[in-house]
């Protein structure tokens, strides 16, 4: 099967390649495309496939700038892209932190920014790929993932999902924590329901029995896994659920903020001065490049959500478990492509099926009736949501989840609100639109705020002022 990469030249891409050519994917793919825009950012993780030592296995690698060339011929694709680089991110998460709000990636208003300067390119890619590959899958890790994958849905129907280590990852560090295996590829008795990077674990099952309770009154085990120490035993018990590790932004806000604020610098500035040092290191380093590449990873991980941990704390191997967004992806790959079923946290709509997948898959995306049923009751059947599904050849079926507590249901609504208020931004070139997202934000919370956000976006990223069609602010 041929896979190709839209965002080629990603830091990530070569832990697709390892788990390609290692352990229980070896075989799936027989050639490997790897697209982006930038050709030294190609040049430089090709250097790193070339050096990494992989014993027997090898798989071809393709590098490419010609996109619908890539795209013929391919049965599934992976996009992670990130348009304007991580010069970008920076000023995604500037731009609010100088307001001061949370400057975060991808929650709040440095995730709307994101979105809305990422979501015309994959819109481009989901057209292209109707056009010259109509049959293909498309796995989406480009983020905000929720909000992205909501966007491609109306070109692209069943087709796409949208993919996020972090709800699965909680999932299995909270059954190591418990005491518990959970069958590999199987999620029976676990119950999670949110959306991309707001959702909590709600219901562990071991035999029939839930362990969660016991998990959560238990101070030493909530301290052996990173979800369990970002918040306190007493509330975790209290809540009855374990918050996504994202829900720190919204549960300790004020920490968060100013925890960031206290940093010599923020988590993108030191993400794009790593990048623009290691990127030409990479592709003249011939056999030092996977030795170097590795290094830069290691100590990008270890940084991860520093603002919630102690000056010298950080994470281990156990923090790290529980998959990685490329077994998650390369997971579903296999599902769908005929080797077997899974189950995944995923991003999809909130529609339990009605009709026989097989049809569903193939169809392109229509308004779902009024009577359709959700399977996180109180969210949309027509959103995107995250939760557990079951993947077969013939597409992803969300799993019935129990319906949130009014607390919870409530945020989830307004940000799935703020997410549909964005993507209506960017499809009807709406600018009110993007200004009622950013002051709708639980994060943000004010129209003098949400105005002054869009002005700085639109300041920072000029080409947002060429979406807009007849804004009235």
């Amino acid at each position: 099967m041929r896979l190709l990469i839209v965002g080629g030249g990603g830091f990530r891409v070569p832990l697709i390649y390892r788990a390609l050519v290692s352990g229980p994917f070896t075989g799936v793919v027989t050639e490997l495309v790897l697209y982006d825009v930038d050709l030294s950012r190609l040049a430089a993780v090709t250097a790193v496939l070339r050096s990494m030592p992989v014993a027997g296995a090898s798989l071809p690698v393709h590098p490419t700038t010609n996109l619908p060339e890539a795209l013929q011929g391919t049965r599934m694709v992976f996009a992670a892209i990130r348009p304007g680089g991580t010069a970008g991110r920076v000023a995604d998460e500037k731009v609010a932190q100088d307001l001061g709000l949370l400057g975060q990636e991808t929650t709040g208003a440095g995730g709307i920014s994101y979105a809305l300067r990422t979501i015309p390119h994959m819109l481009d890619l989901a057209h292209l790929m109707r056009e010259h590959c109509p049959d293909a899958w498309l796995i989406n890790f480009t983020n905000p993932a929720g909000m992205v994958t909501e966007a491609l849905v109306p070109v692209l129907g069943r087709r796409v999902i949208g993919i996020c280590d972090s709800a699965g990852g909680l999932v299995h560090r909270a059954a190591r924590a418990a005491g518990i295996t959970l069958p590999e590829g199987a999620l029976d008795g676990v119950g999670y329901y949110g959306l991309n990077h707001l959702g909590w674990l709600y219901r562990l099952e071991s035999g029939g029995r839930d362990v969660l309770p016991a998990l959560l009154s238990d101070p030493q085990a909530l301290q052996s896994f990173e979800e369990g120490r970002l918040f306190p035993q007493p509330f975790l018990a209290r809540l009855g659920a374990l918050p996504n590790e994202y829900l720190y932004y919204y549960y300790q806000q004020d920490a968060a903020r100013e925890a960031m604020r206290a940093m010599s610098a923020t988590r993108g500035e030191s993400i794009h001065s790593q990048q623009q040092e290691l990127y030409p290191r990479l592709a003249a380093a011939g056999g030092k490049a996977f030795g170097l590449w590795e290094a830069a990873r290691r100590s990008r991980e270890e940084g991860y959500l520093a603002e919630a941990r102690g000056q010298d704390e950080r994470r281990d191997e156990a923090d790290l478990a529980g998959g990685g967004y490329e077994r998650v992806a390369l997971a579903a790959m296999r599902a769908l492509s005929g080797s077997g079923h899974a189950q995944l946290v995923l991003n999809t709509r909130n529609t339990l099926p009605s009709e026989p997948a097989a049809t569903a898959a193939h169809q392109p995306f229509t308004a779902q009736p009024s009577t359709s049923e959700a399977a996180i009751p109180g969210l949309p059947a027509d959103a995107v949501v995250e939760l557990p599904c079951t993947i077969t050849p013939d597409g992803v079926l969300p799993l019935a989840q129990q319906s949130p507590p009014p607390e919870q249901l409530r945020l989830l609504r307004q940000v799935k609100d703020v997410e549909q208020l964005t993507v209506r931004a960017v499809a009807e070139g709406d600018r009110d639109a993007a200004f009622q997202a950013f002051a709708r934000h639980p994060l943000v919370g004010s129209d003098e705020l949400g105005a002054a956000l869009l002005a700085g976006y639109e300041q920072a990223f000029p080409a947002l002022g060429k979406l807009w069609r007849g804004g009235t602010r």
